[in-house]
This record gives structure tokens, C-alpha cells and sequence, in this order.
């Protein structure tokens, strides 16, 4: 495919999973705000009736009931919440397919982080998202999924480690995107395997005239509250993947869980407050996590004696040549590029200068560039790089 027409293919596909994506995510916040705002108890309630709740918008009033179980009759026409999780998983799969996994060599593999195949890297990609799935759902038909902290706990701590061994054999992007696509897939698969089921068996029971069990929905339940929890991780993950300083330093599997839990903590704050329990302590143990985990992972100096003697362009551009040019140019050279980067070329003075905080955040301050370090820049020329910026004056002539 050609390379222009593969950019807008990926870009139509990435608009499409954030469309989907809050479609979904929307849904799952309005209905637990809906659930912790229910008036429960009420003397005026319909007999089967939990709780309802009166809420105004747009323009109209809207009244909501929930079911202690399901009503004495089903309507015609029932809404249910499932293709915009189905679409949400899709388009996740077509992006890791059309970025990563089309051109392994260069999107997953990192040499100096795993010496492995792309082959062996696209593999343990693949296999450890269905994996981790695999293993979620064994663990939520123990006993121990009925312990809410002591599980969630649990499962926490097994996306921990794999997070840890991702970022020991995936270069830095692809393992971070890959923590966040393990995540993804445990809610989707929720959805599809669990949830949606046992509300179609609620329904058939329904339709047969038979007492629906409550245990079905017991089970969708305990599924919806775990992807309630992973929603705020996940959707760092999303972002943040377009921010260097967040997956290229050696501590980055450390910064994603302190952050992902500084995610669920927040969560568990507005949780509480749906059900009008307010404890600041969940939002401010996160603000503590998210300051030590960007103090934790600062750039340190690479090579320090870079910096005890003046630095000429002309070495600088050397090295950018070899490194960075075959990509950031009007015209690049390397397979599969029909335009620079972002629109960024970098292939005089001018251009190196202007972009010189970005070139010193992805090439030196992380290693997210060059990408999967495929030319091999070494950690000398990373300090070169990075000794010129700190001693540039604008004006100044090479």
C-alpha cells in the first residue's frame, strides 16, 4: 500500500477507535453514576422497583428505573450497550496491526533492549494479550473474585508483571501500548464473554416465563466493576503513547503502575462519591503517586564529560545525518515514510535548531527515537546531541 494512503488509513482508524472509545467509556460512566445516584427505598417506589432517580437535560426531564431483578413483562424494543465495546476492541486490533505488527523490525523490536526476531517479538506481542485474558478469566471463576480488594489486588499485580517483562523484551512504545491493549482486551472480552451473555440468559428466562437468576447478573456485575476500575489506566495509556518522557526511560514499567493505580484510586473517589461518600485521601495518595513517578523518572545525564568541552554543529549534523535525516526530511529515504514525521524535517540548521527541545526530549532525555534504534545511535552520540543543546546560543554561528 502506499505510504500516503497507509498514513490517512491509520489516522481514519485512530479517529474511529476515540469515537468508539468514548462511546463506550460514556456509557459505562453514566450508568455507575446512574447506579450511585439511584434513590433506593422510597415508599412511592413500584413494587420491584430498586430505586429510580429524576434527572434533567437538555432541554427534558428523563425519569429512571432499576429492576431489583426484571420486570413482570419485557418491552418490545430493549437497548443494550455492547457494539461500541465490540468496535472499541476492532479498531484497536486494525491500529496494532497497521502500526505495529506490519512492520515488526521497526515498531516492536528493540536490540538494545531484547535481541530478538520480529517474528519472536510479533509472537510474544500477540500471544501475551490472549494470554493474559486467558488468565484473568480462570482467576474470576475462583472463589476469590467474590473478595473485591484482594482480587483486584491481585490482578494488578499480574498486569505489573507483565508490564515489567514487556518493557524487557518489546521496544518502549510497542510494550506500553501493549499494557494498555492486555487491559483493553480484558474489558472487551468482559463484555463479550460475560456480561452480555448472562443479561441475554436474564432475558431468554424472561421471554420463557421463568424467574430470571440473579446470579447472572451477579457475575456481568463483578465484570462491569472491574472494567470501571480499568477505565482511567487505559485511557492514560492512550494518550500518553504520543509522550516520550512517559514510556522511553528505564523506569517507564514503574511510572505505568504508579500511575495506573494513582488511575484507580481516582476512580474509587468518584465511585464513592456516586453513592455520596466523599474521601479526599483517594485523590490525594494519587497526586503524591503521579509527583513521584515524574520525579522518579527525570532524565539524568547520559555521558557527562559531553559536556566539558564545546560542541560543533558540524559533529552534531554528522550524527543527524546518520540517525535522524533518512526519516525528517521533505523527501525521506527510509522505507515506508512519504513524509517526515509530524511534518518535522530536520535537514538544515535552521530546522535542528527550531526543533531542538523536541530532538532532545525523544533522542536524548528518552530513547524513543531513532524508532526501535534501527541505525543504532549510540549513547555518545546521544550525549553529543544533547551536550549542543545545552550549550546552544541562538545566533551562534557552527
Amino acid at each position: 500500500m502506499d505510504s500516503y494512503m497507509l498514513e490517512w488509513l491509520v489516522l481514519m482508524t485512530k479517529w474511529a477507535h476515540l469515537i468508539v472509545g468514548i462511546a463506550w467509556i460514556g456509557a459505562s460512566f453514566y450508568f455507575n453514576w446512574l447506579e450511585g445516584h439511584l434513590e433506593r427505598g422510597k415508599g412511592d417506589l413500584t413494587p420491584g422497583v430498586a430505586g429510580d432517580l429524576w434527572a434533567v437535560h437538555g432541554g427534558g426531564f428523563y425519569h429512571v428505573e432499576k429492576f431489583e431483578v426484571a420486570p413482570a413483562k419485557l418491552p418490545e424494543l430493549l437497548h443494550w450497550f455492547k457494539w461500541e465495546a465490540y468496535f472499541t476492541l476492532i479498531t484497536g486490533v486494525a491500529l496494532l496491526v497497521l502500526v505495529f505488527y506490519r512492520a515488526p523490525s521497526l515498531y516492536l523490536v528493540d536490540s538494545t533492549v531484547a535481541d530478538i526476531s520480529p517474528q519472536i517479538a510479533l509472537i510474544s506481542a500477540v500471544g501475551s494479550i490472549v494470554g493474559m485474558w486467558l488468565i484473568y478469566d480462570a482467576l474470576c471463576k475462583t472463589k476469590l473474585v467474590e473478595n473485591g480488594l484482594a482480587f483486584f489486588a491481585l490482578i494488578f499485580g499480574l498486569i505489573a508483571l507483565y508490564a515489567l517483562g514487556a518493557f524487557h523484551v518489546l521496544s518502549a512504545k510497542a510494550a506500553f501500548i501493549h499494557v494498555g491493549a492486555v487491559i483493553g482486551t480484558i474489558m472487551v472480552a468482559n463484555v463479550f464473554f460475560v456480561i452480555i451473555p448472562s443479561q441475554k440468559k436474564m432475558v431468554k428466562a424472561m421471554q420463557a416465563g421463568v424467574p430470571p437468576d440473579g446470579d447472572f447478573g451477579h457475575r456481568g456485575f463483578i465484570r462491569s466493576l472491574h472494567n470501571n476500575y480499568f477505565t482511567l489506566p487505559v485511557l492514560f495509556i492512550m494518550i500518553a503513547a504520543h509522550y516520550p518522557i512517559a514510556f522511553a526511560n528505564e523506569h517507564v514499567w514503574l511510572l505505568l503502575i504508579m500511575i495506573s493505580l494513582a488511575g484507580i484510586l481516582i476512580r474509587h473517589f468518584f465511585n464513592l462519591k456516586n453513592r455520596g461518600r466523599k474521601n479526599f485521601l483517594f485523590l490525594v495518595i494519587p497526586l503524591f503517586l503521579i509527583a513521584f513517578a515524574v520525579w522518579f523518572t527525570a532524565p539524568k545525564p547520559t555521558v557527562a564529560q559531553a559536556n566539558t568541552e564545546q560542541v560543533s554543529f558540524d559533529a552534531v549534523y554528522q550524527v543527524m545525518q546518520t540517525h535522524c535525516i533518512v526519516c525528517h526530511a521533505q523527501k525521506p529515504t527510509f522505507p515506508g515514510f512519504n513524509a517526515p514525521p509530524n511534518g518535522v524535517s530536520l535537514a538544515s540548521k535552521a530546522d535542528i535548531e527550531k526543533y531542538r527541545d523536541a530532538i532532545y526530549a525523544q533522542a536524548v532525555a528518552s530513547h524513543a527515537m531513532p524508532l526501535g534504534n534501527v541505525t543504532h545511535m549510540t549513547e555518545a552520540e546521544r550525549a553529543l546531541i544533547g551536550a549542543w543543546i545545552k550549550q546552544y546560543k541562538p545566533g551562534a554561528k557552527p
